[in-house]
């Protein structure tokens, strides 16, 4: 399968290309050039991936060869055993889940959006994008979890919820908000990553939780730059202006403190090094969980806990409506005496 580059990688790309061409000339001694360019391509990958811009931060979040859900479960959790349905409809491909043990944690719930690897899975994850099942299915895996008293990890991965006429016939945001409302309310520790696309309450349906994590090149928004894009200008052509503007990339989120904490990705993204990857999540989420199994989760600690944390967020303001009560029962009283 051909490598996927991506636009702003093609000057590395082209560079690589020489040197294997180089290497090729087994005739002639070119090791000093060779050796030369490989210094001005490590040169080259510091300089593009240290200055990112967000929009090119958006497309290696939705990189094909990026690892998905799966690939960090069964990396995390080998005896990984996926369970399936919502025991109302169907089951959903597009978000995957079960029990499955990690080192020194033990069993974790895991649940994920899953995106395909070629065409046919996609087709069959639908694009990553779930229907009102799969957030019905969490939810059940989620419940379950807090029967046997385990950890729940979910890594959220999608565009956004499917947009069909049948999901919404099936109630596609009402199982959203039943899932926002329940997982406020878990009583075990939950842990949200971000992996790649974080697209609007497709993402938020099962990214409720004790801690909020993202991968460096992820993005999470109310809005996809080119829906912005889209609704704004009347096309999708700005959808470089969008993604500035929404501030989506994980440090932006950091900053505002929407999120918790910045897993690093290797240099190139995280699909330049899955393995790596995988390791480097694996020891972030036990971390994690480490911490959090030391705080209270009973008597309603978990509710206020969570309660606490995302009612800090954004910029609010009590409205003091004393002095209006006041004036209303003032004109009352005028009313009354010139009558």
């Amino acid at each position: 399968m051909a490598k996927t580059i991506l636009e702003f990688e093609k000057p590395i790309a082209d560079l690589e290309a020489k040197i294997e061409e180089m290497r090729g000339l087994t005739e002639l001694d070119l090791m000093g050039e060779i050796q030369a360019l490989e210094e001005q391509v490590e040169t080259l990958r510091r300089e593009i991936y240290h200055n990112l811009t967000r929009w090119q931060r958006v497309q290696l979040a939705r990189h094909p060869d990026r690892p998905y859900s799966l690939d960090y479960i069964n990396s995390c959790a080998p005896d990984f055993i996926e369970l399936h349905g919502d025991r109302t409809f169907r089951d959903d491909p597009a978000i995957v889940g079960g029990f499955g043990t990690m080192d020194t944690i033990g069993s974790v719930m895991w649940i994920g959006h899953q995106k395909g690897r070629d065409t046919k899975q996609n087709v069959f994850r639908n694009f990553g994008m779930p229907n009102p099942e799969g957030y019905r299915k969490a939810l059940r895996l989620m419940k379950l979890a807090e029967k046997f008293e385990k950890p729940v990890v979910t890594l959220l991965d999608t565009q956004g919820a499917y947009p069909g006429i049948e999901a919404e016939e099936r109630g596609q945001a009402e199982a959203i908000a039943r899932n926002l409302f329940e997982m406020a309310r878990l009583s075990v520790p939950i842990v949200v990553v971000v992996i790649g696309e974080g697209a609007s309450g497709g993402a938020l349906g099962i990214g409720v939780g004790d801690r909020i994590l993202m991968l460096e090149n992820a993005w999470y928004s109310v809005i996809s730059p080119e829906s912005c894009s889209s609704i704004l200008w009347r096309n999708w052509s700005f959808k470089e202006q969008a993604a500035e503007a929404l501030k989506l990339t994980a440090l932006d989120l950091l900053e505002q403190q929407l999120i918790d904490r910045i897993i690093p990705e290797p240099e190139g993204g995280a699909h330049a090094n899955p393995a790596m990857m995988c390791e480097t999540m694996k020891s972030v989420l036990i971390e994690e969980l480490l911490g959090l199994k030391k705080l209270p989760q009973s008597n309603g600690a978990a509710l206020k806990r969570r309660t606490e944390k995302f009612g800090r967020m954004g910029v609010w303001q009590e409205w003091d409506d004393s002095f209006l009560l006041a004036e209303v029962e003032e004109s009352d009283a005028q009313v009354s005496t010139s009558a």
